[in-house]
């Protein structure tokens, strides 16, 4: 019968093996569907084909692991698709030359020249299985392509040429000399004892992580954003401020996983309601919602399924913001205090540019960085971060780290306080922001490349100053002369009696 037919049942065991394809990756099974509204990929997947060793190596030298046999598993499932392209054009060829010769039938039995009813008959029921068959295969087709596309995306950036491969930084720099301290007080009872931080009353209200700024502490933070601001803003940027509310998958667009390479949670997903909303029965539920981590993430999506003009470029914007970490770890020297909390204030710069200026535009942050803390009269290294140190979006990272007196048993006392890092287009690609170029003869839609750096983390300058800055003697801290426009008056701090 028609259902033994040739033209049809050789299709079946193909779409079956492209499920075999699909389940020999549990890890891509796994990966959740991105909801409608999310901006649309366009990720350079031939790139990763041609290039899987590439790739593969970037993986190890950044300790992703569990991406490493994603290029291989890409090829072999667009090799997969590839096929059931194929598939489904003999399936419509094969449809064609029915409803052709289904055609000539109905000429000739219009003309009087009678035809073979059987032969209508079965090629009738030819074609309603070919109808199933076609829809089976564009199915696994679409199954195949999205998978393609979550693998492509979980890959992080290339890695620079200037990045170190392995775990040891490239030390590039000092910033002011190391101070001479003798004593070792941690800002923590400088805090307490100047009535600036209270970690006890934070810890009933919101448990470890959380601290109250008091006073003269919470005037220091508020003296800190607007002269990050104000230095940006004379170095050309422009001030937004961000929500600290955004999509999950905007997140993962930026880089930015809900737990690191080591199963450590990284960020705060917002709950949704258990029983969703007629609405949202009938149609797509509201995607999850994450805290976000850093303005770079709100910041790089403000221009998500955006059209670009090179002239607008370099758009450089600045802006501060809360950012919620939730960050795991040992209690310790590492974790004491201000320096590695759940929520803090920062200052964030972000720039989109054209390919080729992305140097220039990183070396413009890093001016930005430099001057901030050099006139805050901290001490500070830089660094020229490894391989395994870069997120997922950076090609190249660079922190700059400043001298806690009290963490000298640690890293010989630095501590990360600003980083800085080129994104190329790694950001731009999964957030649909492209770029058009008035050259002439320019056609072809391009990327924008992406830089962002910290202009100030607010609690760990917040430490390092009052540890800086501390007096033993006279138990005072002193302000650096560069604040005092935002602080009211106060030069020093000092116990209230």
């Amino acid at each position: 019968m028609i259902a033994t037919h040739a033209g049809v049942s050789r299709f079946k065991p193909l779409a079956a093996s492209a499920s075999a394809v699909r389940r020999s990756s549990s890890h891509v099974n796994a990966a959740p569907k991105r909801p409608s509204i999310a901006p649309k990929l366009s990720i350079n997947i031939k790139h990763i084909r041609d290039n899987p060793d590439l790739y593969t190596k970037t993986c190890n030298d950044r300790n992703y692991l569990a991406q490493k046999a994603n290029p291989q598993r890409i090829i072999q499932l667009f090799n997969a698709s590839n096929q059931l392209r194929v598939d489904a054009r003999d399936v419509r060829r094969r449809n064609n030359n029915i409803q052709d010769r289904l055609e000539v039938l109905r000429r000739s039995e219009a003309h009087g020249q009678g035809t073979t009813i059987d032969e209508q008959d079965q090629l009738l029921l030819e074609a309603e299985t070919l109808k199933p068959t076609l829809n089976r295969i564009s199915s696994s087709e679409a199954d195949l392509d999205h998978e393609i596309e979550s693998l492509a995306a979980e890959l992080p950036n290339l890695t620079s040429e200037e990045t170190p491969i392995g775990k040891e930084p490239r030390l590039l720099g000092y910033i002011n000399e190391r101070p001479e301290i003798s004593t070792l007080v941690s800002h923590v009872d400088i805090g307490k004892d100047l009535g600036l931080l209270d970690f006890a009353a934070a810890s009933t209200t919101s448990g470890w992580g959380w601290y109250f700024l008091k006073a003269e502490g919470a005037l220091l933070e508020q003296a800190l954003i607007q002269y990050a601001l104000s230095v940006a803003i004379r170095h050309g940027f422009s001030v937004v401020s961000p929500p600290s509310m955004i999509y999950s998958h905007i997140a993962s667009a930026c880089g930015f996983q809900p737990r690191d390479q080591g199963g450590e949670q990284q960020s705060y997903t917002i709950s949704q309601p258990e029983n969703p909303s007629a609405f949202e029965s009938a149609h797509e539920r509201k995607p999850g919602m994450t805290l976000a981590g850093t303005a770079e993430i709100p910041f790089a999506a403000m221009k998500a399924n955006t059209i670009l003009q090179d002239r607008e470029l370099p758009l450089q914007i600045v802006g501060a913001s809360r950012c919620y970490r939730a960050e795991a770890g040992a209690r310790g020297i590492d974790t004491k205090g201000l320096y590695r909390v759940h929520e803090f204030t920062k200052v964030e710069m972000f720039s989109w540019i054209t390919k080729g200026k992305e140097v220039a535009a990183f070396e413009s942050l890093l001016a930005v960085q430099k001057e901030i803390l050099q006139s805050l009269g901290l001490h500070c290294r830089i660094l020229e971060m490894p391989s395994t140190d870069l997120g997922a979006s950076a090609t190249r990272k660079v922190d700059i780290e400043a001298f806690f007196p009290s963490r000298r048993a640690k890293d010989d006392g630095y501590g990360e306080v600003t980083s800085a890092s080129i994104c190329t287009d790694y950001q731009t690609r999964r957030l649909n922001t492209r770029l058009k170029l008035a050259s002439p003869g320019q056609t072809k839609t391009n990327f924008p490349y992406t830089v962002n750096g910290t202009a100030l983390a607010v609690p760990r300058v917040l430490a390092a100053l009052l540890e800086n800055g501390w007096n033993a003697e006279k138990k005072v801290v002193k302000i650096p002369e560069v604040l005092h426009n935002w602080m009211h008056g106060i030069r020093t701090i000092e116990k209230n009696t």
